[in-house]
């Protein structure tokens, strides 16, 4: 996976390839989806929901260039591998889902890795996490129309948003970094995420 789904493709921050290389990507899977673990493939996890395949998952934590002891804000646990590849980086990560039942499971799958400085929250992650505010990075992981407004002012100076902004058919990759003259936007590539349900995103589930 590391070699021909990350490297191959462009990836060259070696904490990132190595820390997707250690990590057990079947342990944040249903059982009978842990032969899929590694294809090149986002796959379901329950409630809707999926795990990005794993290049995203890489170019997302590259964009972000989370460096070690940083406070980083994720919205969307869901399964907790994106966490988790933070938390393994060495970043202090507070990350928010919506889903109880997701939120539950990854919390025992952090347990059972022995990974430290996640700080875990049930709730409406288009919110942020104000108290825990400012942070050098916040990661999305389901796509919004707009950015939401709380999650910039969140960001601390130097600081950087990974977002997938778009339609529900169609997102592109926003990264946005709070330079001395304010934040600036670069697009990363297109992606196509499940949407972040929330009165500040969308407020309802497509299928629901």
């Amino acid at each position: 996976m590391v070699a021909s789904q990350l490297a191959a493709r462009g990836i060259r921050d070696g904490r990132v390839l190595a820390t997707m290389a250690w990590l057990p990507r079947e342990w944040f899977l249903p059982p009978h989806l842990a032969d899929e673990a590694y294809d090149d493939a986002p796959l379901p996890i329950g409630n809707g929901q999926t795990i990005s395949q794993p290049f995203i998952v890489a170019l997302m934590t590259e964009a972000l260039a989370p460096r070690r002891g940083d406070c980083v804000l994720e919205i969307g646990t869901g399964s907790g591998y994106q966490t988790a590849v933070l938390a393994h980086l060495g970043a202090r990560v507070y990350t928010v889902e919506r889903l109880p039942d997701l939120l539950v499971e990854a919390e025992e799958r952090f347990r059972r890795l022995g990974l430290r400085g996640i700080e875990t929250r049930l709730g409406d992650g288009a919110a942020g996490w104000p108290e825990r505010a400012p942070f050098q990075g916040i990661i999305v992981t389901a796509a919004a129309p707009a950015v939401p407004p709380p999650l910039p002012e969140q960001l601390a100076p130097g600081g950087r948003l990974v977002i997938p902004v778009g339609d529900l058919a169609s997102q592109e990759l926003v990264v946005l970094e709070r330079g001395p003259a304010g934040l600036v936007a670069r697009r990363a590539g297109g992606v196509r995420f499940v949407p972040l349900i929330s009165r500040l995103a969308f407020t309802e589930e497509p299928w629901g």
